[in-house]
């Protein structure tokens, strides 16, 4: 099997052809899902909730990470289960310029990830109900299969929904914890979607970045094979068709279509993970005036300069939260 340059060179045992059979033209031309009735205040009420539970964050240790206080702290998410994360604190001790909520991947985290949070910056890592390494079986089960249909049958419950609503209270700790800042959310993969699904109701927002974001566009992400968590719900839906509509107040496509704040997409070109589709299906909803579009080669996969591109797109992601943060402030 033949696949598109250069991915024929850089993965030629690849299994399948993770362009999809796509181009940028072709994706850029990918139409997010259009929300259904009820889609808007179905999120707003969900944030409306949110507010009445308290973070309660608690500092259960704290070390020097770069240079920086990271503390494994205790907090609680939407239906009050507590779940861990770290936060961290500036450089010497400066007060913080900003906050940065940052999201992850499928498999969790073991620890902060620097390089996207300003030196002036604090910032929330907030790990996912039931993912490790700090809340593994935790609010959800581990199993990625089970952990992505959990509770689909019903919208106040599907695991998804809960971990994009756990961003709000993530924000909320983050704030209890250095005082009122504004804003600015990082997420890739996973969190990437999950940013996309929570980050437009949430006033406190000034930017965003998402890296290579799923849970976009149902449609086509259900139409096609790939090796992430999407492969568990294309197959559940096979199964149990009803699930399609199910899934329709959890399409990342659809929540991007309500962005009001300047966000940053850097979507790929080839994945087996999250399809390409998906990924630009998100970025395509982003309202003009306000989407940054980075086009990566690929993404779930190394490949030949890789190290430089990502540190390009870090660059990119940095200058992007700058030019966001003066923009709100004009405002």
């Amino acid at each position: 099997m033949t696949y598109p340059a250069p991915f024929d060179a850089w993965f030629p045992d690849a299994a399948f052809d993770g362009s999809y059979g796509f181009t940028l033209d072709t994706l850029r031309a990918v139409a997010p899902i259009a929300p259904r009735g009820g889609f808007e205040a179905l999120w707003l009420g969900w944030r409306e909730q949110a507010r009445s539970v308290d973070a309660a964050p608690t500092v259960l240790s704290t070390s020097t990470v770069e240079g920086r206080a990271v503390s494994l702290i205790e907090l609680s998410g939407v239906d009050g289960v507590r779940l861990r994360a770290w936060s961290v604190a500036p450089l010497d001790g400066a007060s913080p310029r900003l906050g940065v909520v940052h999201g992850h991947g499928y498999g969790g985290r073991d620890a902060v990830e620097l390089r996207r949070v300003p030196a002036d910056a604090a910032a929330i890592f907030p790990v996912a109900r039931g993912l490790g390494a700090l809340n593994a079986d935790i609010g959800a089960p581990e199993d990625r299969e089970a952990h992505v249909l959990t509770g689909l049958a019903s919208p106040d419950d599907y695991v998804i929904g809960l971990c994009a609503r756990d961003l709000w209270l993530a924000a909320d700790a983050l704030v209890a914890l250095t005082g009122d800042l504004p804003l600015y959310y990082v997420g890739e993969s996973f969190g990437g979607g999950l940013g996309a699904l929570a980050v437009p109701w949430d006033e406190r927002f000034f930017g965003a970045t998402l890296v290579v974001p799923t849970f976009g566009q149902y449609d086509e992400r259900l139409a096609v094979p790939c090796l992430g968590s999407g492969e568990f719900q294309r197959q559940w839906v096979l199964r149990h068709p009803e699930a399609r509509e199910q899934l329709r107040p959890f399409d990342a496509s659809t929540a991007a279509l309500s962005f009001r704040i300047p966000v940053r997409v850097e979507a790929a070109l080839w994945d087996q993970n999250v399809p390409p589709q998906g990924q630009f299906a998100v970025a395509n909803a982003v309202p003009d005036a306000l989407l940054e579009l980075h086009v990566l080669p690929a993404g779930h996969a190394e490949y030949p300069g890789l190290e430089s591109i990502t540190a390009d797109a870090v660059a990119g992601g940095l200058a992007h939260l700058d030019r966001a943060l003066a923009a709100a402030a004009r405002r």
